[in-house]
């Protein structure tokens, strides 16, 4: 687990764009499948998530149509929470940082790490947006 004085900042860089953090598996369970339409990130202490997701996430919000509830979990940090966020995201494995999108409680689209690591924010945000106009 990490330090919370060393992951404020990486939490703030999302709850600071209007992401609601979830910290419980009960948080997640509640939320995440009863909003019609979500992103949910899975923040990390990794490079390309400072450099690419949370970036490409935010970006992605400047858009016509985009999800009506924003949600983060931080790996290593709330294990519980981000446990949770997972289960919802079966069949794909676990990946941190990682990017899904959830309509009526179903996962419909997913960027996992290796969409994320290597790409630049504005790609991310380009493929989020594209989602977002389908789905939301």
């Amino acid at each position: 687990m990490y330090p919370a004085e060393l992951v404020k900042p990486m939490r703030d860089d999302l709850t600071s764009a209007g992401f609601v953090e979830l910290t419980s598996s009960d948080e997640v369970n509640s939320q995440v499948p009863n909003s019609e339409t979500a992103v949910l990130i899975v923040n990390s202490v990794c490079g390309c998530a400072a450099a690419n997701a949370r970036p490409g996430v935010k970006s992605s919000l400047i858009n016509e149509k985009k999800p009506g509830k924003l949600f983060t979990v931080f790996a290593g940090v709330d294990k519980e929470a981000t446990d949770a966020a997972r289960k919802l995201m079966i069949p794909f494995p676990p990946s941190s940082p990682c990017i899904a999108i959830f309509k009526d409680g179903d996962l419909v689209h997913m960027l996992e790490r290796h969409h994320i690591e290597g790409r630049s924010a504005e790609i991310i945000s380009e493929n989020l947006k594209q989602a977002y106009d389908q789905f939301c």
